[in-house]
């Protein structure tokens, strides 16, 4: 068993596993797509092209609202995956681009998941 394959089964059950992995292994799209489904926040460990890409970000949103918050600048001003991030927890509202947080129906969206969300609303 290759150390590739002892890092991908355990980050299907295990949040922390990336936290074993080599630069190599981080660096691997199948692994981080793995980790950030279990556990979004393992988008904080991705490599910049990892946050850019929208398959990776928008599995580790919908796992996390709060994995917004290490998206690219370019991904937290998508509608789809700020509205995905706020439909899981309205607080990732803060990690939106201004123009998102002063969207009405992200607003909306986030306001029902979280009553506070309303406080990083813009405008």
């Amino acid at each position: 068993i290759s150390d590739r394959e002892i890092i991908l089964e355990a980050a299907k059950t295990y949040d922390f596993a990336l936290g074993y992995a080599t630069d190599e292994l981080l660096d691997d799209r199948e692994i981080m797509l793995t980790a950030v489904k279990c556990q979004g926040l393992n988008l904080r460990l991705a490599s910049k092209k990892f946050r850019n890409d929208k398959e990776i970000v928008l599995a580790a949103v919908n796992n996390m609202g709060w994995a917004l918050e290490y998206a690219s600048k370019r991904l937290r001003s998508d509608y789809e995956v700020v509205l995905a991030a706020v439909k899981n927890d309205g607080l990732a509202l803060k990690f939106a681009s201004d123009e998102l947080r002063s969207d009405y129906n992200i607003i909306t969206e986030a306001e029902k998941s979280h009553s506070w969300a309303s406080h990083y609303a813009l405008g």
